[in-house]
């Protein structure tokens, strides 16, 4: 006799269930049965075996999965247009350099020359484009030989502008049509670069120029650099210059400078600091910079006192309109005269006067400022420190608390850890060479229509590492013995180790990669990023964005270098394709779960 319940089942199913059905339901309840069993193993093992510890241990990997997460996620939003390739901009934007609009920062209300100053707030980026070359641009030289010659349809320089330049820094001279060539370092130098150079060198108590590194002069600020005469020639004696000078719409003194392979960046400080922190430079020069040093209660002269480290100079050549006789010297000492008050004001003393150079030394002593006789301009007060990047000029005397207040004539090299050299240093940029030396230091690079140059010219020139950490690409570049130079990038919200690279006499910046790089396009031949996607997955700004503004300053033919997750790379191999990179990913075989990307940027020939 059946139960009640079969003979419901079976009304409901009919006398003799299909052996289909049955079959069904006895898979379903082995993976009913075999989900609780791993559950419940799971959760026994959680509690039984896994100790306390590792749940703090374990905790900066979840946050690296996180950041990885979001990355992934983000990359989501750009999924559906992966495929569809970036459009190049109107010919108009052939020099474009975002954030320097001088006609919105008038009628914004900017004036007094903060009209010039870099306004990225006013800055209202269009549907994104690539920047293109010129009609008639072409690949640079090769160090050295770009150093003294460079293609004139690569810079926005008129001839009139050529023909117009000042007696210092008319160092140029038109070989053909095409091609502006300056005077290498063993020939004729026309306005005495070199003397001039030695001059500074024997006012400040040396025998040469040859000797400034021994007076501790190792990295020097040029402001107003003109086509980069001085800079070009401190290079040759082993002093890391660098130019900065505001942004010019044409005839560009930056542009010129790196042009030809020299250090250089947008800057100026009507109204803002330099982004460089405090006790930053051996030296500041300034020729014909235009700057009236005592005007705005002597600010100018206090952000130069804040950049400049202890016991270094202040070089000021100022020519007046030379006057014969006695008038001469009277107008001279008149333009001087104000900015020798305030600089007593500030603890530097004149250390000498020679024609129309004036040098000044800051003080060595920090017990200067409080035996001074006026307590103006004030000590500020540093109990926060606010990266200088950008941030209004102070009427404050700065850095006099700081640890690094160290005389540059008794300074030695900051040591790096043996794990900071371990984790940024030399030791973990090694293997690039093995993986990236054939593809990007060949003394035989394949270019249609070029010969083969003969070793030891190299393709690259100026290098940019955009997460530059303590500075370890560069000394990679220096061990490695290549004829480059290196802008050290600090992003402004990752820790500020920019200091520790200045020190190593290497060029550096804070910079927020979320806004423009103050450069010019097509100025750098090499970028390089450790880490750099990962940092960007906290930033505002999306990837897409970085990398428009990678390939705007990158030159034609150059090289990017990527390292950073298997996620990162991922996707930004995705992206590279908008813009035409030719990308390839290199495993390091290291057993991380790091990954290479190296990409070169395409000459697009109209």
């Amino acid at each position: 006799m059946r139960s009640p319940w079969l003979n419901k089942l079976s009304v409901t199913l009919g006398p003799r269930p299909p052996a289909s059905w049955l079959l069904l339901c006895l898979v379903c309840v082995l993976a009913v049965i075999a989900i609780l069993g791993s559950t419940s193993s799971i959760a026994f093992d959680s509690v039984t075996i896994t100790p306390v510890p590792n749940i703090y241990s374990n905790y900066r990997r979840l946050k690296e999965q996180a950041a990885v997460d979001y990355l992934e996620l983000r990359s989501f939003s750009v999924s559906a247009t992966r495929q569809q390739v970036l459009g190049l901009c109107g010919k108009e934007r052939e020099h474009f350099v975002p954030c320097y609009n001088v006609t919105s920062n008038t009628l914004a209300g900017f004036k007094d020359g903060e009209e010039f100053d870099r306004h990225c707030e006013m800055f209202r980026p269009r549907e994104r484009c690539l920047v293109r070359p010129p009609k008639d641009y072409k690949i640079p030289l090769r160090w050295p030989a770009g150093r003294d010659v460079i293609w004139s349809g690569n810079v926005r320089l008129s001839r009139d502008q050529f023909l117009s330049s000042g007696s210092m820094t008319k160092r140029l001279m038109l070989l053909e049509e095409n091609q502006i060539a300056f005077h290498s370092e063993d020939g004729l130098i026309f306005d005495g670069v070199k003397d001039y150079s030695r001059q500074v060198a024997e006012m400040i108590g040396l025998g040469s120029d040859a000797e400034f590194h021994q007076a501790g002069v190792r990295t020097v600020l040029d402001i107003g650099c003109g086509f980069g005469s001085l800079g070009a020639h401190l290079v040759s004696r082993k002093v890391m210059p660098i130019c900065i000078a505001a942004y010019e719409a044409t005839g560009s003194q930056v542009q010129l400078a790196l042009e030809r392979g020299l250090p250089a960046m947008i800057g100026n400080f009507i109204s803002r600091q330099l982004p460089y922190p405090s006790l930053s430079f051996d030296m500041v020069h300034c020729t014909q910079c235009s700057i009236i040093w005592d005007d705005k209660d002597g600010m100018f002269l206090i952000e130069m006192d804040r950049i400049l480290k202890p016991g270094g100079y202040f070089v000021l050549t100022s020519p007046a309109s030379k006057p014969s006789g006695s008038s001469s010297r009277t107008k001279k000492r008149s333009m001087v005269a104000p900015i020798e008050e305030f600089t007593e004001k500030i603890c530097w003393s004149l250390m000498a006067q020679q024609d129309e150079t004036f040098i000044w030394q800051k003080t060595a002593d920090v017990n200067c400022y409080k035996s001074r006789k006026s307590a103006s301009p004030p000590i500020c007060n540093e109990g926060n420190d606010i990266p200088p990047y950008y941030q209004p000029l102070m009427s404050c005397i700065s850095g006099t608390t700081s640890q690094r207040w160290i005389p540059i004539q008794n300074r030695s090299t900051e040591q790096l850890s043996s794990y900071e050299l371990q984790v940024h240093g030399r030791s973990a940029l090694r293997n690039y060479w093995s993986l990236l030396t054939p593809l990007i230091f060949s003394d035989h690079p394949k270019r249609p229509g070029d010969e083969d140059p003969l070793p030891p010219f190299n393709m690259l020139r100026n290098v940019m590492d955009m997460n530059a950490h303590y500075g370890g690409l560069n000394a990679a570049f220096l061990d490695e013995k290549k004829s480059v130079w290196v802008m050290n990038v600090v992003p402004v919200r990752a820790r500020n180790t920019l200091p520790l690279i200045i020190n190593r006499g290497f060029a550096g910046v804070l910079h927020d990669w979320c806004e423009p790089f103050p450069t010019y396009p097509r100025t750098y031949d090499f970028l390089h990023g450790y880490a750099l996607l990962s940092h960007l997955s906290s930033e505002r700004c999306g990837m897409m964005d970085v990398l428009v503004e990678m390939d705007r300053i990158l030159r034609p033919e150059g090289w990017v270098v990527l390292s950073d997750s298997v996620a990162a790379i991922d996707m930004a191999r995705a992206l590279a394709a908008q813009i035409h990179w030719e990308a390839r990913v290199v495993d390091p075989q290291n057993g991380s779960d790091q990954r290479i990307l190296v990409c070169q940027k395409p000459f697009v020939k109209k």
